[in-house]
């Protein structure tokens, strides 16, 4: 393969899914695969017009690597690293490989996998092995917390009948406090819920109308709502109630994030997008995940600490929040062989929901494709 990487190098380049790019002595780019041109979002004739630090974050660890291989004249390969830019856009992250070509040591060739799938299943795995270990917490407060305020809220209630105004009110303070931590036990005991989901092809659009007209008349009733719905989705193959308890959540978190805010907007989309091929409980085959839904919301963002754990149990930035919110969408989520995960910048923060379409719904699919 010549630096030019022209005839039959060329094709080799192009066969590669992964993107691949040679950097000269000056970082200039000098050859590029098709794979490189998608990812970068730029054709080869505009990529060499650059040195490389155009299109990547400034100090990106990607530069020291390049300098790295030309001095120990041997491949380096190097890990999660995040490359986004206003240029090639958000969500780069990647596992970089360079090496030194043999032909000019002082070329080296890079060549990106992505991580974007990888982290969404890492993602999904961290929230279910979450939601497992608030089951098991579940069934221990069940049966070691909730018998005893049963005996301690019988006894405050008979102290109530004989005690004086005063001691009165602390006995309800007492009742008050009881079933308070009662329903917080009754919500951790929905995690140990492992009964089949009763699931139906569902319109998502029907789903987030009702969420949005319960938003609008209760929690979110001074906020703006928008939608951007895709009218030609499919259905979805999930459980209604399920789905509403999965979107009332996220559109009351966003609201409660946009208090004091002087424009509070949320916007609901819908769309459809290429998925990922993961096993579906129940299911004996693996299934695609193309249907996006999002919850955005304009508020301050998610701290950059609190990002990774989002999804796990007892995490909130709320004074009185328990922390089982987000996490108990997780698990429904991934009940129903779906991912969730959550990109947050200041003003721009989105809750993004992968579902798999009903199954008729793809086997249509399918039937147009074979018949095409």
């Amino acid at each position: 393969m010549t630096i030019n990487a022209s005839g039959e190098g060329q094709l080799v380049l192009d066969s590669l899914p992964h993107p691949v790019i040679v950097i000269g002595a000056d970082n200039h780019i000098i050859a590029a695969n098709s794979a490189a041109e998608n990812f970068f979002q730029a054709s080869f004739q505009v990529m060499r017009r650059h040195v490389l630090s155009w299109f990547v974050p400034f100090g990106s660890p990607l530069l020291s690597l390049l300098e790295q291989v030309r001095q120990r004249g041997g491949a380096v390969n190097e890990y999660k690293i995040d490359i986004s830019s206003p240029r090639i856009g958000q969500e780069k992250l990647v596992d970089v490989h360079a090496s030194p070509m043999s032909e000019r040591p002082d070329a080296v060739v890079l060549l990106f996998q992505e991580r974007s799938i990888a982290e969404k299943l890492d993602k999904q795995l961290t929230s279910r092995g979450a939601a497992r270990t608030v089951t098991g917490l579940a069934a221990m407060l069940a049966h070691e917390i909730k018998n005893p305020l049963s005996g301690i809220r019988g006894a405050a209630q008979l102290l109530e009948t004989e005690a004086s105004d005063e001691d009165r009110a602390l006995t309800r303070l007492i009742m008050e406090e009881t079933d308070r931590i009662v329903k917080l036990v009754d919500r951790m005991e929905v995690f140990s819920d492992e009964r089949p989901i009763d699931r139906d092809p569902v319109n998502i659009h029907g789903v987030l109308d009702h969420v949005k007209r319960l938003a609008e008349n209760g929690f979110a009733r001074h906020i703006k709502i928008k939608e951007q719905y895709d009218p030609s989705l499919p259905p979805v193959y999930a459980n209604r109630d399920q789905l509403i308890q999965v979107f009332l959540n996220l559109v009351k978190n966003a609201a409660e994030a946009l208090e004091g805010h002087a424009a509070p907007q949320i916007t609901l989309t819908t769309a459809f997008r290429p998925g990922v091929r993961l096993s579906v409980p129940g299911a004996q085959e693996r299934v695609t995940l193309p249907l996006e839904f999002c919850i955005c919301d304009n508020g301050p963002g998610v701290p950059d600490d609190l990002l990774p754990h989002l999804f796990e149990p007892f995490i909130t930035t709320k004074t009185n929040g328990s922390g089982l919110g987000l996490a108990l969408v997780a698990k429904i989520v991934g009940d129903h062989g779906g991912v969730i995960e959550c990109d947050s910048t200041p003003n721009a923060t989105t809750f993004r929901v992968l579902m798999p379409a009903s199954p008729r719904s793809e086997a249509l699919e399918q039937k147009g494709v074979d018949d095409a």
